[in-house]
């Protein structure tokens, strides 16, 4: 298959705008610059032309840039395929509830707030291609953490947000309170 290099610039660049993805729309691969843009409408092409599933793993190492890769894949689609402006497809999708990034992020030598979850995003695409919906399940990679953090790391931020919020009357209700030196 296909595979790109990409790293993770810690900055804003204009290689991700509107026009960056109308550019890379119709294109075949290696007609343009490698670009997350560029896997995509490939896996879009075959889906259109072979009627069939197709996958993009997004994989490396923490802080890498995974999950805004697959951010810009998802708008990739949202906008051939129809749904940008209708659905904002792709807000709708990577919208996690803040509660399961307490319980999943935990901040690293790399990174404050990175995620220790794997996510399989699935997208549906209706007969005109148009995105309909999609579905997101995720999985704890690291559960090691819950009783060992490596130096100059921290374990999941729940723990830390709990331990912060001990005292507040509503912390009686969650029945935690022995599991806590307060």
């Amino acid at each position: 298959g296909i595979v790109l290099v990409a790293i993770n610039p810690y900055e804003q660049l204009p290689i991700y705008e509107q026009d960056v993805i109308y550019a890379y729309s119709g294109q075949n691969m290696g007609d343009m610059d490698p670009h997350i843009f560029a896997v995509a409408e490939e896996a879009y092409k075959q889906m259109a032309r072979d009627e069939k599933n197709q996958s993009i793993i997004v994989s490396g190492e923490s802080g890498a840039g995974k999950t805004v890769s697959a951010k810009y894949a998802m708008r990739f689609f949202a906008t051939v395929g129809g749904s940008a402006s209708e659905t904002n497809i792709e807000a709708k999708v990577l919208a996690s509830s803040p509660i399961m990034e307490a319980i999943g992020n935990a901040k690293t030598t790399r990174n404050d707030n990175s995620s220790r979850f794997g996510k399989y995003i699935q997208i549906g695409f209706d007969k005109r291609y148009h995105i309909i919906g999609a579905n997101m399940r995720t999985y704890l990679l690291e559960k090691s953490r819950v009783v060992f953090q490596a130096e100059d790391e921290r374990n999941y931020h729940i723990f830390y947000q709990l331990c912060a919020s001990a005292s507040l009357p509503e912390f009686k209700d969650l029945g935690l309170s022995k599991y806590f030196c307060i």
